[in-house]
């Protein structure tokens, strides 16, 4: 690989760590409702999961989703049916803690968590694992960055992988840096109420895009 292509895959890969998306949204959500430690795990949750899938590619399990239209629906409803439970939970979350009586103001009550690390992490994990388009979006890519000689492919790969990884790991632990940062404003009720609304609209509204998009 030259340095040219090394340097283009770097860029792309920081452009898309930085683009706004579910993970960024679930990683500032899950910081403000469980803290740092618990924003810190939803991101090694998010990585794991591109690891795996990445490793996958690595080994050509993911070849299996762009070969066979019924497994990659299988996964692909699968995933689309956890996101719209996620986002419908986080919606009924938001409707019920606006119907309880508030006896003190938002400033009074302060920052309260709502979310444990564990949990954080393994709805990370989960839903990039249910989502099938991680796995295709390897197998589509990472070919193009890849050696045309053939020697040293699964090294490359490997390096190509730990970089988007990477980039990804670093942007969404300076978005729980910040979060955390601003957690006092961010776990009030109102604002907690705000951020499970959009949670879910993002959580359902990419549930619905991954059900109807297909490939």
């Amino acid at each position: 690989m030259t340095g040219a292509a090394l340097t283009a895959y770097v860029v792309a890969a920081l452009l898309m760590a930085v683009s706004p998306g579910l993970d960024t949204m679930f990683t500032l959500r899950s910081t403000a409702l469980g803290g740092r430690r618990t924003g810190l795990a939803a991101v090694g949750g998010i990585s794991l999961g591109s690891v795996t899938w990445g490793l996958a590619s690595v080994v050509g399990l993911t070849a299996l989703l762009r070969a066979s239209q019924l497994a990659y629906d299988v996964i692909r409803y699968a995933g689309a049916a956890y996101l719209l439970w996620l986002g419908a939970s986080a919606l009924w979350r938001s409707w019920r803690d606006r119907g309880r009586a508030e006896t003190a103001s938002d400033a009074a009550r302060g920052p309260r968590g709502g979310m444990r690390p564990l949990g954080a992490f393994r709805s990370g994990l989960t839903t990039n694992l249910l989502n099938p388009k991680v796995g295709v979006f390897y197998m589509s890519l990472l070919p193009q960055f890849l050696p045309t000689d053939g020697s040293g492919t699964t090294g490359w790969a490997l390096l190509l992988i730990a970089i988007h990884v990477g980039a990804g790991a670093t942007w969404l632990a300076g978005v729980t840096w910040l979060a955390a940062k601003a957690r006092g404003l961010l776990a009030r009720d109102r604002v907690k109420r705000w951020l499970d609304r959009a949670m879910a609209t993002v959580l359902i509204g990419f549930g619905v895009r991954v059900a109807l998009d297909g490939r």
